[in-house]
């Protein structure tokens, strides 16, 4: 399973990050997001509403259907690497394309939690890209084979239920908050 990304040598860290253990963490995370939206968050914060233009398309177009819709709290996810946050910034402008039409470009948002009340905590919740063998998962495949370290995708998927659930953190670089994440720790990486 091999993913057709281009990502800019000024975010390819997972080389530097990457131990047999997974990705080592710090007080820096990533956050994936698009060129329209990073502006909204340097200035409002990180919110755990998801993304208001595309919940809305999202509740029209069940309305148009006749079905409700209604909105989740989605949490702020979060990665420990810029190459990972790349990746899902690419996701989110494919999602922004097809629901609201818009030409976007990846962004990454640097989150500098120092002694901060924001918990980063593992997103166990993404069990289900185990389960479906999700792109994202051919990607770290691909990510651990450069660096030369074991990553067995089929006995990962075999195994998706009963895995350690700092494994999500710390294989997948698969993290969220809870919480909002103000402003004042936040930076646009060039």
């Amino acid at each position: 399973m091999t993913t057709n990304i281009d990502i800019p040598a000024q975010y390819q860290d997972a080389d530097a990050l990457l131990t047999d253990n997974g990705f080592k963490t710090s007080n820096i995370w990533y956050h994936g997001t698009t060129s329209g939206l990073s502006s909204a968050i340097i200035e409002h914060g990180l919110k755990r509403s998801g993304d208001d233009e595309i919940n809305q398309a999202t509740k029209k177009a069940m309305a148009t259907i006749g079905n409700s819709y209604t909105e989740r709290k989605e949490p702020v996810y979060l990665t420990q690497s810029k190459q990972l946050a790349y990746y899902w910034a690419n996701e989110k402008v494919r999602a922004r394309k097809v629901h609201t039409g818009s030409d976007e470009t990846p962004e990454i948002i640097q989150v500098t939690l120092n002694n901060s009340e924001v918990e980063v905590k593992s997103d166990v919740g993404a069990v289900v890209m185990l389960m479906d063998l999700s792109p994202y998962m051919g990607y770290l495949e691909e990510l651990y084979q450069a660096k030369g370290i074991e990553f067995d995708l089929d006995d990962i998927q075999a195994r998706a239920m009963e895995l350690n659930r700092e494994d999500y953190l710390n294989k997948f670089g698969l993290a969220y908050s809870a919480k909002d994440i103000d402003k004042a720790l936040l930076s646009i990486v060039k």
